[in-house]
């Protein structure tokens, strides 16, 4: 009797019940019990409320940009959205004051323009595009008798605030060391123990996963080590040492990449030499002797040399290159105003303008009675609207189930706490929440309705549980409508312009390789350039040759290059997938160029191990570049996304 087939939900619904898994953050958890709720108290204290309302609704803010980390990534992850979110509020202040509602209406849309546009920069940029809209909205709609410079300066109290506790309060369990960089400490040996569980993989058809999960850890301790700076290099010999075993773990990656593309298993003494430096780096210990691979494959001798390299980089305490390339600011504002900045900025624009007009008619009408918190109606859309935090109908859902539950939580605990202590302490638990929320955008939405309406009612106005419902479900139907209108251009413009960085930091690496291939053919028998070389020399490449370690270090910085914007292009073409279909139709086919990408990015690792080993390529190697190439051109066409030539980044 055959079985039943199991209920499949489409992609815009299945997404709606995805949640980030994981330990609880502790950290994160008190640092949030301590933001917002005791920065509200003091205010109420000293007889200022109002300011204490805008300085708990930044710190509110950034506890959601609060995310595992190190210290000095948090800086510009909390810090930048908090400056662009004063500024928005002192912005929307005085505009507010000085314009009428078809002005302000007007404004607004233009400021949705730009900050949508910002937004495809990057996860900060995208952060603070959206601080800035929200904080524009509150100030030109909450009621406030303060001037618009003092409530700006609230707002960085109430953010600074919180991005103090995350640089000062050290992490449970994270005194090893100079706890000052137990994050740098912890995301550096997660990119080890990503090796050793890559290498386990090998030759199963785990390893393709192991190696994204690989990707995702490099670029989490890149990002880590990255952070802002007052002096160019690490001053102090704890965070020199973490550099140098950073960067120590780039041959290891590149050579378990290398074994998991040559199919074939590798013994289980080859990963315990990184699970042993990923201790040593989480204890802040020296390695001790460490078990020596095989030697009988171009991928073991690349391992074992790369291990014998990483146990002398964890006895040293002086820096190394963190292998990344700042972006110009060329290269921004063609983010900026590429494909994808471009139809970021048109629907962030339509929708936030289109709120704040239905908003300003049904305030000018009155609609609202008392309660003049017009600004929920356009803050709310902003939540909904951002392209890169994930699908329109899924946030949807998320967001309408999330507020009527919050509003009817808090109903109930209005109806019962004593005021205001007892809407204060309300506060101090929903803040403690928020970095376990953040898992989900549903349950997230939640604990903020019921931290938003303490606040309101803190601040003096009636308990607005049914309010905050209608106006979300209003904010909803417009995102939805005016969401999916028809857009001048070429639609999915987020997912090719991250496949066009893609593809062009995918050939600069293979250009690159092909290079050193070429540098060690000539010293050993002057012969020319490969077959497969001609097919990028068309691409941009890097003013690099020979074949020592400078050319190495050039090419690992290509490496992660060329993975990162692959990895990047993979989150935009999930999350266009999982669109409505209107919508996603437009990005058919995406999937299947980054599935040939990766290969070749894979295929191009392998070349890179193998030259190093052999000096040249082996006709398997030309063959198979060869045919990822052209398959690559091919289901480009088939998918009519048509990836423009792009110059290397930098």
């Amino acid at each position: 009797m055959s079985r039943p087939a199991a209920l499949s939900l489409p992609p815009w619904l299945a997404h709606a019940f995805r949640a980030q898994r994981g330990p609880v953050p502790w950290n994160a958890v008190v640092r949030g019990a301590l933001s917002a709720g005791p920065v509200l108290l003091v205010a109420v204290l000293v007889g200022h409320t109002s300011l204490g309302v805008v300085a708990a609704i930044a710190a509110m803010l950034a506890g959601v940009n609060d995310r595992p980390g190190s210290r000095r990534a948090s800086v510009r992850r909390i810090g930048v959205p908090a400056l662009a979110g004063a500024c928005g509020l002192l912005m929307g202040t005085y505009t507010g004051e000085q314009l009428g509602a078809v002005a302000l209406t007007v404004l607004l849309t233009l400021v949705g323009l730009v900050a949508g546009g910002v937004s495809a920069v990057g996860p900060v940029a995208s952060a603070a595009g959206t601080q800035w809209l929200v904080a524009s909205a509150i100030g030109a709609g909450m009621p406030l008798p303060e001037p618009g410079w003092l409530r700006a300066l609230a707002y960085l109290v109430g953010a600074g605030w919180l991005l103090g506790l995350r640089l000062v309060l050290p992490t449970p369990g994270g005194l090893t060391g100079d706890f000052r960089f137990d994050g740098e400490r912890e995301a550096v040996a997660a990119v080890y123990d990503a090796v050793a569980a890559l290498l386990d993989a090998s030759g199963t058809p785990d390893a393709t996963s192991r190696r994204v999960a690989l990707t995702a850890a490099l670029d989490h301790a890149q990002d880590a080590l990255a952070g802002p700076r007052l002096r160019r290099y690490a001053s102090s010999a704890a965070e020199r040492r973490l550099h140098a075993q950073y960067a120590a773990a780039l041959p290891l990656g590149e050579a378990a990449t290398a074994l998991a593309w040559a199919g074939e298993e590798v013994a289980e003494r080859s990963s315990a030499g990184p699970r042993r430096l990923a201790a040593a780096v989480r204890e802040n210990t020296h390695t001790g002797p460490l078990p020596a691979p095989s030697r009988s494959a171009p991928g073991l001798r690349a391992l074992d040399d790369a291990l014998l390299h990483a146990a002398e980089a964890f006895d040293r305490t002086k820096g190394s290159d963190l292998h990344t390339r700042r972006r110009g600011a060329g290269a921004l504002l063609r983010t900026v105003f590429g494909a994808g900045g471009r139809e970021y900025g048109l629907r962030v624009a339509l929708c936030f303008g289109a709120s704040v007009g239905v908003a300003q008619a049904l305030h000018q009408t009155r609609w609202y009675g008392l309660h003049e918190h017009w600004y929920w109606l356009p803050a709310t859309t902003v939540f909904l609207v951002k392209p890169d935090l994930g699908p329109l109908a899924s946030r949807v859902l998320c967001r309408a189930a999330g507020t009527v539950l919050g509003a009817l939580v808090f109903a109930g605990f209005a109806a019962v706490l004593p005021r205001p202590e007892g809407l204060i302490a309300l506060v101090a638990l929903s803040g403690a929440l928020i970095p376990v929320a953040t898992r989900h955008f549903a349950a997230q939405t939640a604990v903020v309705t019921v931290l938003v309406l303490a606040l309101v009612m803190v601040g003096g106005e009636a308990q607005a549980s049914a309010g905050r419902i209608g106006e979300t479900l209003l904010a909803c139907a417009i995102v939805l409508i005016v969401g999916h209108l028809p857009m001048p251009g070429q639609r999915a413009g987020g997912v090719r312009s991250r496949l066009a960085a893609a593809e062009a930091a995918a050939q600069a690496y293979l250009a690159h390789v092909l290079r050193e291939s070429d540098a060690h053919a000539v010293e050993d028998s002057g012969s020319h350039r490969s077959s497969v070389g001609a097919e990028v020399a068309a691409v941009g490449t890097v003013n690099t040759t020979g074949t020592g370690t400078g050319s190495r270090a050039v090419r690992w910085t290509l490496r992660r290059e060329a993975y990162r914007a692959l990895a990047e292009a993979r989150t935009a073409i999930a999350l266009a997938a999982a669109e409505l279909p209107p919508l996603a139709r437009h990005s058919e086919g995406a999937d299947e160029i980054a599935t040939t990408l990766e290969r070749l990015l894979d295929t191009t690792t392998a070349c890179a191990v193998h030259v190093d080993d052999t000096g040249r390529l082996t006709p398997r190697h030309t063959q198979r570049l060869s045919e990822l190439l052209a398959e690559l051109a091919k289901e480009s066409e088939r998918a009519r996304l048509r990836i423009p030539e792009l110059p290397a980044a930098g």
